[in-house]
């Protein structure tokens, strides 16, 4: 491995490099800056959060900046304000012994007159997220006319975030003679075609193997019910006392709540999501990298490009849409040869994913039990003996207070005064662990597990025509709902009452008519707050209704968060009852708008100008015509 006095990069650098204590360069580094100092090829790297590739494209761009020219020389585009703030602050240091370069952060959340007034001063490196940028353009505010370097830095979340056209049309206006680096975790389709339209035979620089994790993490998942997601998450941060974590969610409303539990429980932590001002988001990252917050309870969008050192956990509250996403969430812990852990919090309907994940990472995600109560309390009050244990002590200071301490403590037994020390600092942690139930999911459901030691859940969907053919001349049934049949049951089965396996069903006054469709369903649930950790079962939908479980216990949330809803124009109606949507249906059943044909409608068809029948057979292929 070389050092980095060996890669011909400016002394100023290096001293600045120096005095930041980097000796050697990473992989990615050692791989791109001498092919960057010595020829004019385009370069896409493959590497992942944390591997160090800011420098790598960063350092030959300062070392080849002609600061004799005032003009945007480079400019750095990358997904999100955090990672541009970052980039802009690591290349600051970089110039530190360059004193006349000027680098310049342009983003969105904060106003663009400030922004515009830093770039009139001049700046020969600009850095920003595509959309600031291309904004900057279109009002003619930032020049390119004289730009080097196009750096796309984590090109594959800047497509996931929907930045494609703004890549292209930044790509489009700068010079042709440019030198474009790309750097990205993965290649995706669009990315590839980027690179084949907008790039001159690219060298390629990879470190890593597509879709691997740092052998230093260790990845582990959990399996509770869906309600019992922030009571696992609590545990396991109780578990850890000395737990610095990124907690992932899936909206910034998930972000919100699980912040505001943690805030009412006690705990050091914040939330960061969109709703943010960039100020608010300043005030929280200063705060977590301060360790002033032990958990950051964020999106993925708000969290891109956050890099914060000695990250013991990144915890996924689900897992995410895909592979690529959970190396880049896994990827911010385990860094600097420290060990760091992984960790899902998943409910039984994930567990199928588990094994695709696994497949794509080439790892084994080890399932664990969610701690009890016990184990909780056993953990915290040896940790605690053990900071007593290796506390530093001021003698000579502490030493005036001991008299009267060993006075009052005089009446009290060894025993009694590390009773009453264990109830004073951890009264309240016990109180509520006290009678702790054992969350973990599938503890009880018999020995249909599977190798791996749990059932999975079957979700299940069934659609059917509310019509069946009687001969040739039969026709439509009539639209009395009727209860659907289970798979592979030929028989109708009767209406169900009461709970089945820990589900109840319900009855909607709307189907297929109104457009319903599984997706409508679980999205008017998560319209109700209170339905959110509910799991649902089947959905069966018919033309005027929609039958459906839901896990006991929430009825009367969901019936009580119904009343005001409406699909296609129809107020919702939900009931236990077959015969109570039967009425409901009745009255608000979707009808056809009958149309006139032939003569009727001042038109005439075929040789002797006779109107087509209405009433045409559905089973009669002869009288079937297209009109």
């Amino acid at each position: 491995m070389i050092n980095f006095s060996e890669t011909g990069l400016k002394p100023e650098i290096l001293q600045a490099v120096e005095v930041l204590g980097f000796t050697q360069p990473t992989p990615i580094q050692a791989a791109s800056i001498p092919a960057l100092l010595d020829s004019q090829q385009d370069i896409i790297g493959f590497a992942a959060t944390g591997t160090g590739k800011t420098a790598a494209f960063s350092l030959p761009i300062i070392h080849h900046v002609n600061t004799k020219n005032d003009k945007v020389q480079a400019i750095i585009l990358c997904p999100t304000r955090e990672l541009c703030l970052q980039i802009t602050n690591d290349i600051k240091d970089f110039t530190k012994f360059l004193p006349h370069i000027s680098t310049v952060a342009v983003y969105g959340g904060e106003s663009i007159d400030k922004q515009v007034r830093l770039l009139r001063r001049g700046a020969h490196i600009v850095v920003g997220t595509p959309g600031r940028v291309c904004d900057m353009l279109r009002r003619k505010i930032l020049d390119i006319e004289a730009v080097d370097w196009v750096v796309l830095d984590e090109a594959d979340e800047m497509l996931s975030m929907g930045f494609l056209e703004e890549m292209e049309f930044i790509l489009e206006h700068t010079p042709k003679e440019r030198k474009t680096l790309m750097f990205s975790a993965t290649m995706p389709r669009e990315i590839e075609r980027m690179a084949q339209n907008y790039m001159k035979e690219p060298l390629r620089i990879s470190v890593q193997k597509e879709n691997t994790t740092t052998a230093n993490v260790s990845h582990e998942y959990y399996v509770v019910k869906a309600k019992d997601k922030y009571n696992a998450l609590r545990r396991i941060a109780d578990l850890n006392p000395n737990i610095y974590a990124i907690v992932f969610c899936r909206t910034r409303e998930d972000a919100k709540q699980i912040a505001d539990k943690f805030i009412e429980d006690g705990y050091n932590a914040d939330a960061l999501h969109g709703d943010l001002s960039q100020a608010q988001r300043d005030l929280v990252m200063h705060r977590f990298r301060t360790k002033h917050l032990q958990m950051l309870i964020a999106t993925d969008v708000a969290a891109r490009g956050i890099d914060v050192d000695n990250l013991t956990h990144v915890i996924n509250m689900e897992l995410p849409d895909n592979v690529e996403s959970y190396i880049h969430r896994s990827g911010r812990t385990g860094r600097a040869g420290k060990m760091g852990v992984s960790l899902s919090i998943l409910h039984t309907k994930e567990l199928k994913r588990i094994v695709f994940f696994e497949r794509k990472l080439g790892k084994k995600i080890e399932r664990k039990p969610v701690p009890t109560g016990i184990e909780v309390c056993e953990n915290q009050l040896l940790y605690l003996i053990d900071r007593m244990q290796t506390v530093q002590t001021d003698d000579e200071q502490i030493s005036s207070f001991l008299p009267a301490i060993y006075g009052k403590l005089e009446s009290m037994s060894k025993e009694e005064i590390i009773k009453n020390f264990v109830a004073l600092e951890f009264n309240q942690l016990l109180q509520h662990y006290k009678g702790a139930e054992d969350i973990n999911a599938g503890a009880d459901r018999g020995d249909d597990r599977g190798e791996r030691g749990y059932k999975v859940e079957r979700r299940e969907y069934e659609e059917r025509p509310a019509y069946k053919k009687e001969g040739r001349e039969g026709g439509r049934e009539s639209r009395e709902p009727r209860e659907p049949r289970e798979f592979g049951d030929k028989k109708r089965s009767a209406p169900r009452s009461g709970t089945e396996g820990g589900f109840v069903r319900l009855y909607l006054n709307v189907g297929r008519a109104q457009k319903v469709n599984p997706g409508r369903i679980i999205e008017l649930l998560n319209s109700v707050k209170s339905l959110r950790d509910a799991r649902v079962g089947k959905i069966l939908i018919e033309d005027n209704y929609t039958a459906f479980d839901i896990e006991s216990g929430f009825e009367e949330e969901l019936l009580a968060g119904f009343r005001s809803k409406q699909i296609s124009g129809v107020p919702v109606f939900v009931t236990q009852e077959m015969t109570a949507v039967s009425e409901r249906v009745k009255q608000t059943s979707f009808k056809r708008e009958e149309k006139p044909y032939g003569k009727e409608a001042g038109k005439s068809y075929g040789k002797d100008s006779k109107p087509y029948s209405k009433d045409l057979s559905f089973g009669d292929k002869k009288k079937k015509k297209k009109y």
